[in-house]
């Protein structure tokens, strides 16, 4: 049997002590693996005699691991985002100096083997210090603040949203059927007359008196809806939901006063102006908080159609007001997960699905596009065009990246927005598709020609 012919070059291929022919990017990057209870921390090899060490997860552990950091030299340090257990991590490193990459999990997928927390971070610290690793978007303090006190809002607000379901369902079960004679029992009327059955009121013709006179349905129909069969069990539920509903909405006001005291401690972006006036017809719920993120942004986002101060506020505390950190509007819809993710492969194109994303400002501006099914403006007629193509779940996905891109042309450049509206959208729309028609004509050699019209309109 003939002997193998051995590589002379194996051996050395072998060598861990070979040089890596990488280039190193970050020569001071230290890798973290985060965890509930201890954090493990690995450092370039020539700066410790110990590069990997582990810290507990308790603030002044955490300062210790900082001030290791600092005597081997580290300048850069790069984590993974595990849940929550990286914030006060990031927190301080960041006020230690430290250049913190926050790196998403699916980057860091580890090579068969590697799955302890001591080879974990020691792989962290590898790519990074490569360059091989891409930071996650991180707003700055101002704007991270103003995040959480808008975030816990949305919490608010949707646990206030299961009191008023459970408050409906307990009326129900009486055979009190409040909601199909007036539109929200969370309103004027729906509270007052479910605060009166609380307190022992059980006349439905009493009960229907308490009803706002821009209520459409009539005092009788009122009254036959809410004759039904109190039991005390019921009416003790309702009453809990309803104390509940009333704790949620004094918290909820809580959390308005400190996003508006947050919104006032950016700087002035205005010059001094005044914004223009608002398009809707109806006078804004919130006319101040409009005024404010004007003052904040230089620009009136709430002239963009399906956008209102509510929605401006979510898309400003999730992306603050500095579109540098995006390089052009594409990478901005790129991270917002609103454009399509070709999966290629051999030239074919396999997938072309956008990413699922929990990214809330995305969330924000797919509900944008929602609301425009009905709007008469240029927007409203492109999702209807698009709908009708592609179906509504598509047409919204693509009606929120042309928002996107809306938004980052009005925050980048400080322009106005004006909505060329549906007469010209539709006429545009028209010569783009004469112009394909007329192209694709000429290449089978024929011309396109308008049709007469007579003087009577007849063809």
């Amino acid at each position: 049997m003939p002997k193998r012919r051995r590589n002379k070059h194996t051996k050395q291929n072998r060598n861990p002590s070979r040089p890596d022919p990488l280039d190193l990017v970050h020569p001071h990057a230290a890798g973290i693996d985060l965890g509930s209870e201890r954090h493990f921390v690995a450092v370039p090899a020539d700066r410790c005699d110990a590069p990997v060490q582990s810290f507990a997860c308790f603030t002044a552990d955490l300062y210790r691991m900082a001030n290791w950091m600092k005597e081997c030299g580290i300048t850069t340090v790069a984590m993974e985002a595990t849940g929550v257990y990286w914030v006060p991590v990031f927190q301080v490193l960041e006020t230690r100096g430290f250049q913190v990459w926050l790196v998403n999990p699916r980057h860091l997928k580890n090579v068969p083997g590697r799955k302890t927390d001591v080879q974990d971070c020691q792989w962290i610290q590898r790519l990074h210090s490569y360059g091989l690793l891409s930071s996650s978007f991180r707003p700055d303090d101002a704007t991270c603040v103003l995040r959480s006190y808008v975030r816990q809002r949305s919490t608010l607000v949707e646990q206030s949203t299961r009191h008023v379901q459970r408050m409906q369902k307990a009326c129900i079960q009486m055979n009190i059927h409040l909601h199909k004679v007036i539109r929200d029992i969370s309103g004027v009327t729906g509270l007052r007359i479910l605060r009166a059955i609380v307190a022992g009121e059980r006349d439905p013709k009493a009960l229907a008196q308490l009803k706002d006179p821009r209520i459409q349905s009539s005092s009788d129909k009122v009254a036959a809806a809410l004759q039904g069969d109190f039991r005390e069990e019921h009416v003790f539920v309702l009453a809990q939901e309803l104390m509940l509903y009333d704790t949620l909405r004094e918290q909820i006001q809580a959390c308005d006063a400190k996003i508006e005291a947050c919104v006032q401690k950016f700087p002035d972006q205005s010059d001094g102006q005044q914004p223009p006036p608002p398009r809707q017809k109806k006078p804004s719920k919130q006319p101040a908080l409009r005024h404010e993120l004007f003052r904040m942004t230089g620009v009136d986002l709430t002239s963009i159609e399906g956008i209102d101060s509510i929605t401006a506020q979510h898309l400003l505390a999730e992306i603050g007001t500095d579109m540098t950190r995006w390089q052009n509007s594409k990478a901005f819809c790129a991270w917002l997960a609103l454009c399509p993710r070709n999966r290629i492969t051999g030239g074919k194109v396999m997938s072309s699905r956008t990413q699922p994303t929990p990214n809330r400002a995305a969330a924000a501006l797919r509900r944008a596009a929602q609301a425009l099914a009905r709007s008469h403006s240029a927007l409203g007629a492109y999702y209807r065009r698009m709908r009708a193509r592609l179906g509504a779940p598509k047409a919204i996905t693509a009606t929120a990246h042309k928002l996107a891109r809306t938004i980052y042309a009005l925050l980048s450049r400080g322009h106005s927005y004006v909505d060329p509206g549906i007469d010209a959208y539709e006429q545009r729309y028209t010569q783009r598709v004469i112009r394909n028609l007329e192209r694709k004509a000429k290449v089978f050699g024929f011309k396109l020609l308008p049709i007469p019209q007579t003087e009577s309109g007849v063809s």
